[in-house]
């Protein structure tokens, strides 16, 4: 429990600086936006190696690839839901609720991965991944909903906290549920990040940098691969 708890903690503190930096300072967009590209080339490693790959191996074509399309199907929906209730004024609560969103099944796989002896590869990936997400949500929060910057931050803090209980939780279940079953959270996790990165991650990033941004998305993959 003691490594699930650093590892959890490894996710979380990446989140909280990133919404104190993004309450303080307003970052260059190409900055932002290469950031966002190298947390996406860590994350696609990260579900090649570390969630898919294991969950075909373990749990076989048929299992691993209806929980991956499940995760991505659940992911998309939702975050379809949130776009529809909100619509462009809420974006920065999206974000952050966004990050829930994704957070929770990923910590929840780096929870139960680690039961297995991994979970470097997407610990770094969440890691880099929380970065750029509560730069931006937290900015537009305090600045387009006009959110106290105490709050704000305080919502952010309780973020990271809920990823910590879930990766703990994750470490906890490995443990008394069979190996089937963890190849579902991790193939259901990986197609919630797959979903991520298609719908939100990689188009802003595009949208911000523009065309060179694949250099720091191919950065990302690069680093990523060679922990494994």
């Amino acid at each position: 429990m003691g490594t699930a708890l650093l590892y959890g903690l490894g996710t979380a503190i990446p989140l909280v600086i990133g919404a104190a930096i993004g309450l303080r300072y307003t970052l260059p967009r190409p900055l932002l936006a290469s950031l966002m590209a190298f947390g996406a080339g860590t994350m696609i490693a990260a579900v090649s190696n570390e969630l898919f790959e294991p969950a075909f191996v373990q749990a076989g074509a048929f299992t691993a690839g209806a929980a991956l399309f499940l995760g991505a199907t659940v992911y998309v929906v939702a975050n379809r839901f949130l776009e529809r209730r909100g619509g462009g004024a809420a974006v920065g609560w999206a974000l952050m609720l966004g990050t829930v969103l994704d957070g929770v099944p990923e910590n929840t796989a780096l929870g139960v991965t680690l039961g297995s002896g991994g979970g470097l590869v997407l610990l770094v990936a969440i890691a880099a991944g929380n970065v750029p997400e509560a730069i931006g949500g937290s900015a537009l929060l305090h600045r387009e909903k006009d959110v106290a910057t105490g709050r704000a931050f305080g919502l952010w803090v309780l973020t990271g906290l809920v990823l910590v209980a879930v990766t703990v939780g994750g470490q906890v279940l490995s443990e008394h549920i069979d190996a089937t079953a963890i190849s579902g959270v991790q193939a259901f996790a990986g197609g919630a990040t797959v979903a991520v990165l298609a719908d939100s991650l990689m188009p802003e990033a595009y949208r911000e940098g523009g065309w060179w941004v694949g250099i720091a998305t191919a950065a990302g993959f690069l680093v990523a691969f060679l922990l494994r």
